[in-house]
């Protein structure tokens, strides 16, 4: 019975370090895994500009280049060089499509500039060139005689608008947001990867196991041989 409580002991002990090494084993992982988390966001803020943000750029280029063809091709519906000479040459407010144009060279300019070169990030630039496309557009509109020249005085004017409101819509719920939530998941991964690394490793303390009193040196069996031949003979 002794036998069998002694050859516990090192089981319980070695139990007890196997817990103890499993319980740094876990500290550690987690702790790189706050590590290689860390340095993925800080890599990804490395780039430069984030992929939403890159998107925004993007759908700022296709804006300015679907206007720039849609202009094209109604330059080209009256032949391409009459049509320049009478639309930028000599210029008319109220029957030209060149002041579009110009209208998204104004939008892409001031977009890149601002998001993609100095990598603003608040709302103000995107705001002016919608407000500005929409109350010029409103204006060539009424004013003008668009409506007249086909097909294309409806088209260039209403996909301006729409273009213009799609990258205001983009920014304001898409780009903003979501680099702000980048931000402050960064800030709360490098706060505990710090406060993890200040932490000191739990030593192991002795008191930690327990030790039975110690077994007497003779075993159960050399006690009942003992007895065995103690007993008198019949």
């Amino acid at each position: 019975m002794m036998n069998h409580q002694s050859d516990d002991v090192p089981c319980m002990q070695s139990s007890l370090l196997g817990s103890h090494s499993s319980v740094h084993e876990v500290q550690s992982i987690n702790s790189a895994e706050l590590v290689a988390r860390l340095e993925s966001y800080e890599g990804s803020g490395k780039k430069g500009i984030s992929d939403v943000r890159r998107t925004f750029c993007l759908f700022a280029t296709f804006d300015l280049l679907f206007v720039t063809l849609l202009w094209i091709i109604e330059l080209n519906t009256h032949g391409i060089l009459d049509a320049l000479q009478r639309e930028v040459l000599q210029y008319d407010y109220y029957t030209s499509f060149f002041d579009i144009f110009l209208l998204s060279v104004f939008r892409f300019s001031m977009l890149i500039i601002a998001y993609a070169m100095c990598k603003l990030r608040h709302w103000w630039a995107v705001a002016i060139t919608t407000s500005t496309t929409c109350a010029f557009l409103l204006v060539k509109v009424i004013l003008s005689k668009l409506f007249s020249q086909g097909a294309f005085g409806y088209v260039l004017p209403i996909m301006s608008f729409i273009l213009a409101w799609i990258e205001a819509w983009f920014l304001d719920f898409k780009v903003l947001p979501q680099e702000a939530e980048t931000e402050n998941r960064l800030r709360v991964i490098r706060s505990v990867s710090e406060r993890a690394a200040l932490l000191p490793p739990a030593p192991i303390s002795e008191g930690q196991f327990y030790s039975p009193p110690e077994s007497p040196e003779e075993s159960d069996e050399e006690v009942e041989e003992k007895q065995d031949i103690e007993k008198p003979l019949v």
